[in-house]
């Protein structure tokens, strides 16, 4: 079965992503970087610096990851839930301890564990694309956003230009079977970043559906010629 088909089910997509993730953990680090050709860490400076925390804010940063984006706020001074579904993540994050302070949680995006209008700041990091329900991790998202918070996203986008995605797409599952190969003997475990695009809808219809979630003032920052996108929008 290829991947396209076993993630073409909330059910199948969300279990294949979290066994994915579960095995990429320790080198996932590596991998952003790797696949950015190392602006990975300027692309979540930039979302940092547009979601502009004060001293205070309350930000909750999704699919945290290893927590870099989590940091980042922390940095500037906000009080800061870092969530991820995978422990083996969330016990990497904690380990960077000396990078800040944070409070690291395993947690479900679709299924909050927090009351609403707690966060005045919502961030993730190659988060979206890979819920197995897109409307219900941004209904989330709204819910825990207090009035006029803002929501903040980063994440690989599909081209509209057919011939520009078709080549992207290709270079994406070419780069990421030789890594895949390399790093875990498995040439599929990258490509799942080309499948999982392929069934994303793209920066623009992101956006639209921003707007029918309950936010205004969405804005898609185009990243890397338009190869990755950020997303800025404010809860009504």
């Amino acid at each position: 079965m290829s991947i396209g088909d076993r993630i073409a089910t909330p059910d199948g997509k969300r279990r294949y992503v979290r066994a994915l993730f579960a095995t990429i953990a320790d080198r996932y680090d590596f991998i952003t970087v790797a696949l950015s050709y190392g602006q990975d860490r300027r692309w979540k400076r930039r979302l940092i610096d547009l979601a502009a925390p004060r001293r205070g804010s309350r930000a909750l940063d999704l699919a945290t990851g290893t927590g870099d984006i989590a940091f980042g706020l922390a940095a500037r001074g906000a009080r800061v839930v870092g969530l991820d579904i995978t422990p083996r993540m969330i016990e990497l994050a904690k380990a960077k301890r000396d990078r800040g302070f944070v409070r690291f949680l395993v947690g479900d995006m679709l299924a909050l564990p927090f009351p609403p209008a707690c966060f005045d700041i919502v961030t993730t990091g190659y988060g979206l694309r890979n819920v197995a329900n897109l409307a219900t991790a941004i209904d989330e998202i709204g819910r825990v956003l207090a009035p006029g918070g803002h929501v903040l996203s980063l994440d690989f986008n599909r081209p509209s230009n057919r011939v520009v995605c078709a080549v992207y797409l290709a270079y994406l599952g070419i780069v990421g079977g030789a890594l895949g190969w390399a790093l875990h003997r498995d040439p599929d475990t990258y490509r799942y970043i080309p499948a999982s695009i392929r069934r994303h809808p793209g920066a623009e219809a992101l956006a639209r559906l921003f707007e029918a979630r309950g936010f205004h003032g969405v804005r898609t920052y185009r990243v890397l010629g338009g190869l990755m996108a950020i997303h800025h929008a404010v809860r009504r």
